[in-house]
């Protein structure tokens, strides 16, 4: 389940008032307040900008991967992390090698954004790196922190990436299968939903459906994106039933009309959503 974009819709400056796009690319030119450049980042990404300046300037701040200085607030790792988001959203294919350079990063913040930025674009390049970080498993890749509740990889942004990149070479499979035997649900909810894509096999689907019951709402909302994501029409009555929130639901219905795959057909699925308004 993909991280929705934070702050509020409409981007304002430090006096109240919508900024531009002029204004955005302003402050990611800078390099003495990370924090304009931070916000500029996400501005890009968050309005789609086609200026042809954005994704230079935001490969170059993708680029700017140093510690984090808590004594300013806002690291160059996090103006990198928002980088990486736009850039996916942007959808232009010359930030791949970047974003592949980032894919290798030591910040696991970074490695997040950098995967689900590649699955944005499809990059089948990235899909031998991915592999590659995934292939210890549930008991490597999969495994917690030594105190700490992070996994030693951000497995679901890697997972959920490979889905989206779809090279359902029999490989990529195999590398997903065990996850879905993790013991921590979104985990599982990933490897499920990455399958679905690759394979099409009714039992991923199922086992989302499964956690639309699940005790946690956190499980149950990251089930609802993750069927919206991949567009399962059969999801259309348990996605109605579901313990969560309209919005959410909404919005994965949306993804059954927009990606559907199988039955019912759209008209069924756009009535359960007028329902729901």
């Amino acid at each position: 389940m993909a991280p929705s974009d934070h702050d509020a819709s409409i981007p304002l400056t430090d006096a109240g008032e919508p900024i531009s796009e002029a204004e955005a690319l302003r402050r990611l030119r800078q390099s003495e307040d990370l924090s304009l450049q931070y916000y500029a980042a996400w501005w890009l990404g968050r309005m789609r900008s086609t200026h042809p300046e954005a994704v230079p300037l935001l490969r170059t701040a993708l680029g700017q991967r140093q510690s984090e200085d808590p004594s300013i607030g806002v690291g160059t790792n996090a103006v990198a992390r928002n980088a990486a988001r736009a850039l996916g959203k942007l959808g232009r294919p010359e930030a791949i090698p970047d974003l592949l350079k980032a894919l290798e990063d030591e910040d696991d913040g970074l490695r997040e954004a950098a995967a689900r930025a590649l699955g944005q674009l499809g990059a089948v390049e990235a899909v031998e790196p991915i592999c590659n970080r995934l292939a210890s498993g549930p008991e490597g890749a999969g495994a917690p922190r030594e105190n700490s509740p992070k996994l030693r990889e951000p497995c679901e942004a890697l997972i959920e990436a490979l889905g989206d990149i779809g090279s359902a070479h029999s490989a990529v499979v195999e590398v997903i299968v065990p996850f879905h035997r993790h013991e921590r649900p979104i985990i599982k909810a990933a490897a499920a939903r990455a399958l679905l894509q690759l394979t099409g096999e009714r039992r991923w689907g199922e086992s989302l459906l499964e956690l639309l019951v699940h005790p946690s709402l956190q499980v149950r909302r990251a089930a609802l994106m993750d069927l919206g994501a991949v567009g399962w029409r059969p999801a259309l009555e348990p996605i109605r039933g579901t313990l969560a929130e309209n919005s959410l639901k909404l919005i994965a219905l949306r993804g059954l009309v927009e990606q559907g795959q199988g039955e019912p057909n759209a008209e069924a699925v756009l009535a359960v959503m007028d329902e729901l308004l």
